[in-house]
């Protein structure tokens, strides 16, 4: 059962972040979100999964967990969803492999409260049509002979919006885009919970395309 809470010395804190997830697969980032919820490293609640088709896995998995979830088709007017996320309180957005542009409705809603996961360092590799394996084709094409994950805000363009953290992967000697992808995917894996408890803990300062983190240490 997914904790609504975490204990802090003699007190209660309320999780601050109320998240939307926004799954187009198998949701494997939302797993690892979901997990650092129930294991206590990301004070969050997770409020609405947000799926954009019917019948994929991160669905299920949302349904075995008891997490709410709404499935907002691309020919869909964006009114309904913005309604279904105020609905469930939902104040932050967590984008786990979503495949479509948000809405600027959306964006100008909640903004610099959306956050995406890249497979590639950014600005490198990033863009339209840059997803999935075709983003390790670029990497691996290119002879770059690094790699990683980039956790950034959303804008109104395709992973444009300000950087919050990266994690390099290195780029080993006879890698496909198979090898490579699965070590990105465990930073990933690590790094999105990572940056979503940043802003939980309101340590995000946003000026233009910049971000800038009061007492980080990376780990």
């Amino acid at each position: 059962m997914e904790a609504e809470f975490r204990k802090l010395g003699d007190y209660i804190r309320l999780p601050m972040l109320h998240l939307a997830i926004f799954v187009s697969g198998t949701g494997s980032n939302f797993r690892a979100i979901h997990n650092a919820v129930l294991n206590g490293t990301l004070d969050a609640r997770l409020a609405l999964v947000v799926a954009s088709k019917p019948g994929i896995k991160a669905l299920d998995y949302a349904a075995e967990c008891g997490i709410p979830a709404y499935v907002h088709s691309k020919s869909a007017s964006v009114a309904p969803l913005l309604e279904t996320l105020e609905g469930h309180s939902v104040n932050f957005i967590a984008l786990a492999g979503y495949m479509r542009l948000i809405e600027p409705e959306i964006i100008q809603r909640y903004r610099n409260n959306i956050l995406n996961i890249h497979p590639a360092l950014l600005p490198s590799f990033g863009g339209k049509g840059m997803y999935g394996k075709h983003v390790h084709e670029a990497v691996l094409a290119s002879g770059a002979k690094l790699s990683g994950a980039t956790v950034h805000v959303v804008n109104e363009e395709f992973d444009r919006g300000p950087i919050v953290l990266q994690r390099a992967v290195p780029v080993m000697d006879g890698d496909t885009e198979d090898t490579l992808a699965a070590r990105v995917l465990t930073v990933e894996h690590a790094l999105y919970p990572e940056a979503l408890q940043l802003f939980a803990e309101e340590r995000v300062d946003i000026t233009g395309n910049r971000t800038r983190i009061t007492n980080y240490t990376p780990t």
